[in-house]
Formats: structure tokens, sequence, C-alpha cells
């Protein structure tokens, strides 16, 4: 399997995607640690892909989305984006809809 191959699968094994660095226990950089935390304020069931374990999955994934920054959040495999646009969906009530309905 290739990468593209193996980002696709993840993306379709779980309705909330999470690439981020490090693991929501221990995040390793403050926006990572951020949407984990508004993540866990909506009660989001979520998979948490940490790209410091696989170089090769990080450097695909910044072709494959068009996205240069990490953390970013995927719901039903599709891009929502990094830290900002997910606390500002956060704070207008449209987050926990979105990870609330994902299937």
């Amino acid at each position: 399997m290739n990468v593209v191959e193996r980002i696709q699968d993840q993306l379709a094994s779980a309705p909330v995607v999470l690439y981020m660095k490090g693991t929501p226990d221990f995040p390793q950089c403050g926006f990572s640690g951020r949407v984990v935390q508004v993540l866990q304020s909506c009660n989001a069931e979520y998979r948490a892909i940490n790209i410091f374990e696989d170089p090769e999955l990080r450097e695909a994934l910044k072709e494959y989305s068009h996205w240069p920054t990490y953390p970013r959040l995927y719901v039903n495999g599709e891009l929502v984006g990094g830290c900002d646009i997910v606390m500002d969906l956060y704070d207008k009530g449209a987050l926990q809809t979105m990870v609330g309905g994902a299937q």
C-alpha cells in the first residue's frame, strides 16, 4: 500500500480524524493541544494520528490536502482545517454539530 492509499485508509477508518504533532495524551505543540481540548469538550470520538511517527506520511499529507500546517482535522474524509479554523468553528458552535453528526 502506498502512502496515499494509507491516508485514504486512515480517513475511511473513522468519521473524525486528527493529524497532529504528538498524541492526545501528550501533544507536542500548543496548536495540537488546543484542537484536542476542543474535540474533547465536544465529546467527539476521533482518531488521532501522530505525524512524528511516520515522516513519509507527514510529507505526503502536504500534497494530499494542499495544507501546509499541523494539526489538521478531517470530518467524513473532508479537510476542515487547522487550529485557527477549528477554534473559529468551535466558537460559533458549528464544530459541535459537525463532529456530532459525523458518520
